[in-house]
């Protein structure tokens, strides 16, 4: 009786070990995979595009004298720039969208590079900017300029130092929907390219915020903008 107990006892003892090695064995290879499969990773790109319509201008108007009765010049100035108010006026353009700068004289005898051999001493600058939300009144406003000239006013082009500017403010309030669809963007590629390296797409092991950006949309239509976001995700594979 003794010694069948004690070979039951083995017994118990010898299953016990097996299971313990298989157990062992489990772990052994969930350890492995899991350190097989944690450095499995893919870094895709996301793109999210939109076009909209600018929500903002900022127009810089300016108008120019030459002369050389300073005071007359003045005179002259101060009656063209309210002549040009008086037309934004007219047309819709509030008052508080209005900003007027004092007159800009520049004194060509004191140029140290200039010729002497000018018909006029004086050229003096006036600019009134407009900014402005409803970019489509701006717009059809720059239209009827012809209605100054034949009051004998020329709007100058103000170059690269005051060009006319459109921008899109609202862009804000897109960003969620668009950081949304740029990592829906990426999480179509990055499963593309596990199913073509027979995987599974795991977790994201790590985003960027993505980086933004607004431009025109074509050189000739800058009141059109693209927005545009572009994120990276990283995500795990696994078999």
């Amino acid at each position: 009786m003794e010694q069948k107990n004690r070979i039951k006892e083995a017994c118990i003892v010898a299953a016990g070990l097996v299971l313990g090695l298989v157990a062992l064995g489990c772990c052994l290879k969930s350890g492995i995979d899991n350190f097989t499969n944690r450095d499995r990773k893919v870094t895709v790109k996301g793109l999210a595009e939109q076009i909209v319509e600018a929500d903002k201008v900022t127009w810089p108007i300016q108008t120019k004298e030459i002369g050389n009765d300073l005071p007359s010049l003045y005179t002259k100035i101060n009656a063209t720039t309210a002549a040009v108010k008086a037309f934004l006026l007219k047309y819709g353009v509030k008052e508080n969208e209005i900003s007027m700068n004092a007159p800009t004289v520049i004194d060509l005898n004191a140029e140290r590079y200039g010729e002497n051999n000018r018909n006029y001493r004086y050229n003096i600058t006036s600019t009134i900017t407009v900014v402005s939300n409803n970019v489509k009144l701006i717009r059809d406003i720059m239209t009827h300029q012809g209605e100054l000239l034949q009051q004998d006013i020329a709007i100058v082009d103000g170059g690269y130092e005051a060009p006319i500017r459109y921008e899109f403010v609202a862009f804000k309030d897109m960003k969620p929907k668009m950081m949304r669809e740029a990592i829906e963007n990426a999480e179509l590629t990055a499963q593309q390219f596990a199913e073509n390296s027979h995987s599974l797409l795991n977790k994201i092991v790590s985003a960027d915020q993505g980086q933004f950006s607004i431009e025109d949309r074509d050189e000739n239509t800058p009141y059109i903008k693209k927005v545009r976001v572009v994120t990276t995700v990283t995500y795990s594979l696994k078999n």
